[in-house]
């Protein structure tokens, strides 16, 4: 059973519960997804294949290879992107999603406005402030759900930073609120660190939640107060690469291919 099967499984299980929807969304996001295609990629444009239902369209994506070799059942055309990249090329096209169709527990029909509403949750980009912060504490009245959110968040960032810490801050001219410290983060990475903190705060279904990121050297005086009574995630090292051949088109996610419908 794949984190998508798992995440789905929940969410049907307890339809009510918002936090268990958000949370499949946010695997459906987070997940390497593979698009079926009527043809090879020509010029950077790639046609996906529609599948009709009625009056809506859907384009067809798969969680892993075996599943979409399982329904095309001969070698077929596809491109490999995450979902958050799918869901913002279809945004307003009128495409829906046929996820693992036939071929796993998560098989769903999801609609155009499903798509549209992903996209555009995954496409907000938070606030920037200049407060001073005077005091670390720490954290408090953190939802549980908020922090497996995080942590699977930042497993998967691998070499970002060198510590992550969790802890309630208090500002010079602002109301004290609970922020994630990140301490030697890759310059270049800190854009997509922040909309992953983001995103866990989004799909943890949070009310009215807010998470400053703040990102510190760690000659910071402060990083000392943070390593005291922070809550602190493990981030993983950043390993060599191993030699791989690049067999399926879209593959840089740097260059992703264009959809044309």
């Amino acid at each position: 059973m794949t984190p998508l099967d798992q995440a789905y499984a929940e969410m049907e299980a307890s339809p009510d519960i918002d936090a268990l929807r958000l949370r499949f969304y946010e695997r459906l996001a987070d997940s390497e997804m593979f698009l079926l295609l009527e043809a090879e990629p020509v010029d950077d444009i790639a046609k996906p294949i529609i599948f009709p239902v009625e009056d809506q369209q859907f384009a067809l994506v798969f969680d892993s290879e075996e599943r979409l070799v399982e329904f095309s059942k001969a070698p077929t055309p596809f491109v490999s992107l995450s979902g958050r990249m799918i869901s913002g090329m279809l945004n307003g096209q009128g495409i829906g999603l046929g996820i693992n169709l036939s071929v796993a527990p998560s098989s769903m029909l999801l609609p155009a406005d499903a798509v549209n509403w992903l996209a555009k949750t995954l496409s907000v980009q938070p606030e920037q402030t200049q407060e001073k912060p005077v005091a670390v504490y720490a954290p408090s009245s953190v939802p549980e759900i908020l922090i497996r959110s995080l942590d699977a968040k930042l497993a998967a960032m691998a070499g970002v930073a060198k510590a992550a810490y969790l802890a309630e801050l208090a500002y010079e001219d602002a109301p004290r609120t609970h922020v994630i410290a990140f301490v030697e983060a890759i310059e270049d990475a800190q854009t997509a660190i922040t909309s992953a903190v983001s995103e866990a705060l989004t799909f943890s279904g949070i009310e009215a939640g807010t998470l400053d990121v703040m990102f510190l050297r760690a000659s910071d005086p402060i990083c000392a107060e943070f390593a005291k009574v922070a809550l602190c995630f493990d981030l993983p090292e950043l390993l060599e690469p191993k030699a791989r051949e690049i067999v399926a088109p879209g593959s840089d996610p740097d260059k992703p291919p264009k959809l044309k419908y």
